[in-house]
């Protein structure tokens, strides 16, 4: 089962109002296990970046100035991402952001049935607790401590390890591996050679110095029970 786990950084919060993508990171996993391909780009939205979205990131408008536009990453982007399920930290604002871009260049958004908002999860695993994915790495122990400012690559790496936790841990992630090398899991581990000979069961009875020494210790004992 493959799975893209992705993250976004955008020049503010909403896209009908003229924000835009400036960063996507995307990490693979095959049965809950990150393969090491990723993919990751920086954006030039074409506008100004405002203090409080460089303050999240990092990402100024000089910075982004000679980056490529989504138009020219479009293709790649979606070749990467294929047909998987995507998986993202409140994933209705990323999915959000892409399909604008992607009805900017003329292309079919991302279908909604394909998004995995692990927040979500995180409201039904842990009810009622704080489900940013800061508060999550610290719940289950995920280093965070190289992550200064957010990053889109940086957070998708993040996510994966919480996504895992948040879907039962690396025990799914081994056992779905399991079954995509074939393997049998309804078969026994340990295999009985038939091709030896069967041994028969030798015989085994007590000695009669045994035999005297176990009397001697019941005529220690008051009316032992187990005396013939």
């Amino acid at each position: 089962m493959r799975e893209i786990i992705f993250d976004t950084e955008t020049t503010g919060l909403d896209p009908r109002n003229g924000d835009r993508l400036v960063e996507i990171g995307c990490v693979e996993m095959i049965n809950r296990v990150t393969t090491g391909a990723t993919f990751h780009c920086y954006l030039n939205p074409d506008r100004d970046m405002p203090a409080a979205a460089e303050a999240v990131h990092g990402l100024s408008a000089t910075f982004l100035s000679d980056k490529p536009r989504f138009h020219e990453k479009a293709a790649e982007f979606l070749e990467f991402i294929g047909d998987s399920m995507l998986v993202a930290h409140n994933a209705g604002f990323d999915f959000g952001f892409i399909n604008m871009e992607l009805e900017k260049c003329g292309l079919d958004p991302l279908g909604r049935d394909r998004m995995i908002d692990t927040v979500a999860l995180a409201r039904i695993r842990h009810p009622g607790a704080k489900n940013s994915l800061d508060a999550l790495c610290t719940r289950y122990g995920i280093d965070r401590s190289h992550r200064t400012l957010h990053g889109a690559l940086l957070d998708a790496e993040l996510l994966a390890q919480v996504y895992v936790e948040l879907t039962g841990g690396r025990q799914i992630g081994l056992e779905l591996a399991a079954e995509a090398a074939g393997a049998d899991l309804a078969e026994p581990v340990a295999r009985i050679r038939r091709d030896r000979p069967l041994r028969a069961p030798r015989a085994h009875s007590a000695s009669e110095d045994e035999l005297a020494a176990h009397a001697e210790f019941l005529d220690t004992l008051k009316e032992p029970l187990w005396r013939t």
